[in-house]
């Protein structure tokens, strides 16, 4: 039901293509997942999701398990049929809020009390409950429950956080029921390698269907992070898919692909796009500034997703200075439409087998970016 398949490496680099099969789909390999936290991808119709190119999706178990609840999702036809999806999805354990939520939880040996933050009212996670919800929830791949410490971490944090990771892993296997979900297991370890080989060497004793790393764009420099993955990412299995969780700057990602990373989630495609800021092949737009006021040009001319057809930068100023909720939809649809173009291009890139010429390339207008950047403060 579950099976990678490594199609084609690239020569330069320890970048790969490869597909993974799902009760609900192939996924073919690296490739971004978009965020639905609460069961919905914020402005964007399913139906849009797919003609912009998404092939898998990832939901949130906190959230979720708080509103509606997963008993709830599970009594209306589990998350496909909730979020009106036929594609793979993914969900999270909910170990990433231990950590996002430090000021409402209290962790111990056996899994973590929360504070809901939308009521206070109690709530515990731990590595049976995490599986029970992600089990209701019916998605296509669940994570074990682990913990992530912030960085910079002492050694001891570092350490109790990997001897709970694993343990924690293996109560997860241990209380899975449904055969038709594959439950990876995540890597935790900060930036110290060691540590990292020795969690993950414990986690690939346990056997999982694929392995993800946790624990990074947690306070660490960009630099810091993808010197940590070109260190690392080659090690894990290479007959399972290799997930980055919660990156995704797109030099981020071509970064970890190049050191062999297979899938990647992050919010700031959407995130961004409500906030008026969108990718583009040229660079960075802010279509707050008053240079777009009478600006007729698309916010991209090599993107053919609904916004750049079919509005100018004028307009999506406007929308957003008029607080019009239009403009963070489009921006939404155009960022989200950039991320699936430039994983395309990795992809094809592999295939060419010139990764590290992509790469170059995305080095130099990352640096030319941040220099404007500066620049304009």
């Amino acid at each position: 039901m579950f099976e990678y398949k490594l199609i084609h490496r690239d020569p330069s680099t320890f970048a790969r293509l490869g597909t993974f099969s799902t009760p609900h789909g192939t996924i073919e390999t690296p490739v971004f997942m978009p965020v639905g936290t609460r069961g919905s991808v914020k402005g964007i119709l399913p139906e849009q999701l797919r003609e912009l190119g998404t092939t898998i999706l990832l939901a949130n178990t906190y959230h979720l398990a708080l509103r509606p609840g997963s008993q709830t999702v599970s009594e209306l036809g589990g998350l496909h049929r909730f979020m009106a999806w036929d594609g793979p999805i993914l969900t999270d354990s909910g170990g990433f809020q231990v950590f996002s939520l430090a000021t409402l939880n209290a962790v111990d040996d056996d899994g973590v009390s929360f504070k809901s933050h939308i009521d206070g009212a109690p709530m515990r996670l731990d590595p049976a409950s995490s599986i029970k919800i992600q089990e209701e929830l019916g998605a296509d791949i669940i994570m074990a429950f682990d913990e992530c410490a912030s960085l910079p971490a002492s050694p001891d944090a570092l350490e109790r956080a990997v001897e709970r990771t694993i343990r924690w892993a293996g109560a997860c296997k241990a209380a899975k029921v449904r055969t038709d979900q594959a439950l990876f297991g995540i890597v935790q370890g900060g930036l110290n390698i060691d540590l990292r080989r020795q969690c993950l060497d414990a986690l690939v004793s346990i056997d999982f269907p694929g392995y993800a790393i946790g624990g990074l764009s947690v306070g660490e420099s960009p630099d810091d992070m993808a010197t940590c993955l070109r260190d690392f990412a080659q090690h894990m299995p290479e007959n399972r898919p290799r997930y980055l969780m919660g990156v995704g700057r797109p030099l981020d990602l071509i970064r970890a692909v190049a050191a062999g990373v297979d899938m990647f989630d992050c919010v700031m495609p959407t995130r961004n796009g409500r906030n008026s800021f969108a990718f583009t092949d040229a660079g960075f737009v802010r279509l707050r500034n008053a240079k777009h006021r009478l600006d007729e040009k698309p916010l991209d001319s090599n993107c053919d997703c609904a916004c750049c057809k079919n509005f100018t930068r004028g307009y999506l100023r406007h929308l957003f200075l008029a607080d019009e909720m239009l403009g963070p939809i489009l921006v939404s649809l155009h960022n989200i439409a950039y991320y699936h173009r430039w994983m395309r291009r990795i992809r094809q890139a592999i295939r060419e087998g010139d990764l590290s010429g992509l790469l170059r390339d995305a080095e130099i207008r990352a640096r030319r970016d941040s220099n404007e950047s500066e620049a304009s403060q």
